[in-house]
C-alpha cells in the first residue's frame, strides 16, 4: 500500500505528530520513511538588511539537520527503513510547498504527511499555508496531522 511515506519536517510540534503516525503507517506497511527538511533561502534573496545571510543559511541547516537526526531515531527505535534529506531552495520561484511535492514526485512517494497549523480566516489568508498548497497541487494521497487541543483525550 504506502511504500513511499513522505514527511515534512520542520521542528515544530505539529510535525513531530506528523512523523510520529508516517512511521506508525511504515510500520504496518513495511514501508520506508522519507523525512524531508527545507532550507527555505527565498526570503534571503530578496532582503537587504543587516544580517549576514551566510550565518542564517548554517542555523537554519543545523536546525534541519538536528529535526532530520531525530527523525532517523524515531524510525530507527520503530524498525522503520528512514532516508531523510535536507533540500534548499534556490530560486525565488521555490517556496516549500512546490519543492515538498516536487520531491514526492522524485522518490514516488504513495503518501504525503504534513503537519498543520490549522490557522483560519484571515491569518491563514495572509500567512498562507504550505500544507494547503501540497494538499491542493499533490498527485498522491496527503495525510494532514493537527496538535491535538488541551482538551481533547489521545485515541491510542
Amino acid at each position: 500500500m504506502y511504500q513511499h511515506i513522505l514527511v515534512a519536517l520542520d521542528g515544530s510540534s505539529f510535525s513531530k505528530r506528523a512523523l510520529k503516525e508516517a512511521v506508525n503507517l511504515a510500520g504496518l506497511t513495511k514501508g520506508v520513511v522519507h523525512p524531508v527538511y527545507v532550507v527555505d533561502k527565498t526570503p534571503i534573496f530578496s532582503y537587504a538588511g543587516y544580517y549576514d545571510p551566510i550565518t542564517l543559511v548554517d542555523a537554519l541547516r543545523k536546525d534541519g539537520h538536528s529535526v532530520l537526526d531525530e527523525a532517523e531515531q524515531a524510525c530507527a527505535a520503530a524498525g522503520v527503513p528512514c532516508r531523510p534529506e535536507l533540500i534548499e531552495s534556490e530560486s525565488l520561484s521555490d517556496d516549500v510547498a512546490t519543492i515538498v511535492l516536487r520531491h514526492g514526485e522524485q522518490i514516488h512517494a504513495d503518501l504525503l504527511v504534513l503537519g498543520t497549523h490549522g490557522r483560519r480566516g484571515v491569518q491563514r489568508l495572509v500567512i498562507g499555508s504550505v500544507a494547503e498548497r501540497v494538499l491542493r497541487f499533490s498527485r498522491c494521497p496527503v495525510l494532514l496531522m493537527r496538535e491535538r487541543s488541551a482538551d481533547e483525550a489521545p485515541a491510542e
